[in-house]
């Protein structure tokens, strides 16, 4: 087995274990608190940067998550998992975890960052009830010069990514599954 094979086991496990053994959806201290929301900022600052045009969206939205880094892996069988801040009317309102699994010819890891803006209030606070599932692998665009200018919401939700590192080959079935905790 190969070194590359062994690394990517052993992400995988490791994704697994996180997904399935559940973590808590706002950081236990002050401190992890405040280095989420800081990412999340960052975050959004990177994406404003890197394509102005998001402004559009986010401003149209009635809310939006960012998950500033979504660690993903697999062998067969695979696992994501990443911590978030939901805005709404510009401010941080509450903590939000994203939960994926999937299933499939799959084999690497990765990591990105995630915007899901939203279209309505209603599915705001869906999203805050934890009913809000999807499958973004296949709503994902990935932030660029001009995304956010031609982005459209489809089924109330817009998803962008970006910063993909690593290297993982998918051809799989799978989706997310949210959390939310009030600030």
């Amino acid at each position: 087995m190969t070194y590359f094979m062994k690394l990517t086991g052993m992400m995988a496990i490791a994704v697994i274990f996180l997904v399935t053994t559940g973590c808590a959806t706002a950081p236990a201290t002050v401190q992890g608190k405040a280095d989420i929301r800081a990412e999340a900022d960052a975050a959004l600052s990177k994406a404003r940067f890197t394509d102005p045009t998001i402004v559009g969206i986010l401003s149209r939205s009635a809310g939006y998550a960012v998950f500033p880094s979504i660690g993903k892996g697999g062998l067969g069988v695979g696992g994501a998992y990443g911590k978030g801040v939901l805005y709404s009317n510009g401010r941080a309102v509450g903590y939000c975890d994203l939960t994926q699994t999937s299933i499939g010819a799959q084999v690497g890891g990765q990591s990105y960052s995630e915007i899901i803006c939203f279209e309505t209030w209603d599915s705001v606070e869906t999203f805050k009830q934890g009913n809000y599932r999807f499958n973004a692998q296949a709503t994902a665009v990935a932030l660029k010069s001009g995304a956010g200018e031609n982005a459209k919401f489809r089924d109330g939700v817009a998803v962008f990514t970006m910063d993909e590192t690593g290297l993982m080959l998918e051809a799989s079935v799978g989706g997310q599954k949210f959390s939310y905790q009030e600030i």
